[in-house]
């Protein structure tokens, strides 16, 4: 019987002790997830925002440290909407008073006036909602979070894989991947690194010249202009100073602005931050793999006009290889593919006019060649004194070769045509005198004698005639083109 009691009294010792190690795991596991109370009143509302002065709204103070900025490429560009895109990585803080709040001077550590918080604990406080209005993705930390709801959903904000999907959604800028932070004056500072795609407008009139103004754009989603404000803190947009971009130069400083937009889907006048980003686009880049090069190969079409008639392959192979070479350089350019003329367009079709022109000129050489190697081949080879004096009416015979001897005919005057005076011989019909086609493509220079020759007159003066439209084309081009994206 003894025993019986004493195996009793164990196993309710061994009960107790269990009850008791499971109420203290209890209570410790009570007592942690009751630690927001220790700074939350007990009438802690988080939905309603923190009390003010009658008739002025809740001053949040923002900032944003801007970590990376990837390149403005054409193959970001959306076709949807008619607008790039470029994606920024940054850090963004935010700063308000809270009054409500009841903070014990034990949490702090010795020699801190501030605490981090847990994000647990940050769960039931009041934030502000602001949200980057002319995103199209943003995400926090690395990968992407798909961003037209605020994530105020539990289940959205604890997940650690965000994926993009097709439906884009409004780049809020809370999320429990973030550092909290609790001042003793009952300040709390929020900050978040993330990374957004954001829209731009852009206009490339002036490409490869033009500057960029891209804005970005922060608004109150849900509380208007009369319940929170957002302003620029002292920092205001700060940039990393290792920040570099392949093709722009970032100008600086940056342009901030602060105003009230009025929002009609929302009906109201809302707070809105904007930042302006100036991207200058870097002229190197062009000058080695376009203007340098096509200028070569119009300089190159100007060889053709030393070569003579004798060498057509040679002379049509450079010039349609000059033309070929100047439609795969400018087709292959990373050139952005809007409807409207932009500056590269004009220097393109400046370099293609130039070459075709030479083109031209060794068709109208040629057919000038042709012309006049049938005249020459056509006329019988009269004496020269016997021609020139049947042109001045002093001479009634013409002597010509025919055969190897030497026949004379009379010159008579065609009735038909007063003056002008035409061979027949042998009672044959009258023939048109064919000296004047002949004088249309050669002549003989009255100083030196020389005979001239029009197509080869035209070569050379090609030879000077095009670098210098083409010298003029540039010293016009560039001028203007300057002044106008300075």
């Amino acid at each position: 019987m003894l025993d019986k009691l004493n195996i009793n009294a164990f196993i309710s010792f061994g009960l107790g002790f269990i009850l008791i190690c499971l109420s203290e795991a209890t209570e410790t596991q009570v007592n942690y997830t009751a630690k927001p109370r220790v700074v939350l009143p007990p009438n802690y509302v988080k939905e309603i925002r923190p009390p003010s002065k009658k008739g002025s709204p809740v001053i949040v103070d923002f900032s944003i440290f801007v970590v990376d900025i990837n390149s403005i490429n054409v193959e970001d560009m959306d076709f949807s909407n008619a607008v790039y895109i470029f994606r920024v990585d940054m850090f963004i803080h935010q700063r308000w008073h809270e009054p409500r709040l009841e903070i014990p001077d034990d949490i702090f550590e010795e020699g801190d006036d501030y605490v981090t918080l847990l994000p647990e604990v940050f769960e039931n406080f009041w934030q502000p909602d602001p949200y980057f209005l002319n995103s199209k993705i943003a995400g926090y930390g690395s990968p992407y979070v798909a961003s037209t709801s605020m994530l105020r959903n539990k289940g959205e904000r604890d997940s650690k894989n965000f994926h993009l999907n097709k439906d884009l959604k409004i780049a809020t800028l809370t999320h429990k991947f973030t550092s909290v932070t609790l001042y003793k004056n009952k300040t709390v500072r929020y900050a978040a690194r993330m990374h957004a795609i954001i829209a731009c407008q852009m206009e490339f009139q002036l490409y490869p010249m033009d500057i960029q103004v891209c804005p970005i754009h922060i608004e109150s989603f849900s509380s208007n202009n009369q319940k929170v404000k957002l302003r620029w803190s002292d920092s205001g947009v700060t940039l990393n100073p290792e920040l570099k971009l392949l093709q722009y130069n970032l100008g600086q400083p940056l342009q901030l602005e602060e105003s009230d937009g009025y929002m009609p889907e929302k009906v109201g006048n809302f707070s809105r931050l904007t930042v302006y980003f100036r991207f200058e686009r870097q002229i190197g880049h062009h000058l080695i793999q376009t203007f340098a090069p096509s200028s070569l190969v119009v300089m190159l079409s100007w060889f053709s006009f030393w070569l003579g008639l004798d060498a057509i392959p040679g002379r049509v192979t450079l010039l349609v290889t000059c033309m070929l070479t100047l439609v795969t350089m400018f087709t292959g350019a990373d050139i952005p593919p809007v409807a409207y003329v932009k500056a590269l367009d004009l220097w393109m079709a400046g370099c293609m006019l130039s070459v075709f022109a030479a083109l031209a000129e060794f068709v109208v050489v040629k057919v000038l060649d042709v012309q006049y190697q049938y005249q020459v081949n056509r006329i019988p080879k009269v004496l020269p004194m016997r021609i020139s004096n049947m042109e001045k009416g002093q001479c009634a015979t013409v002597a010509s070769w025919e055969g190897g001897a030497v026949r004379s005919r009379k010159a008579t005057q065609t009735p038909t045509t007063p003056g002008q005076t035409s061979l027949q011989g042998n009672g044959g019909p009258p023939k048109p005198a064919r000296r004047q086609s002949l004088l249309s493509v050669a002549w003989t220079d009255t100083d030196t004698g020389v005979e001239k020759i029009m197509w080869r007159e035209i070569d050379k003066v090609s030879r000077a005639v095009f670098p210098i439209l083409f010298f003029v084309f540039v010293l016009l081009y560039w001028p203007i083109l300057l002044m106008k994206s300075s």
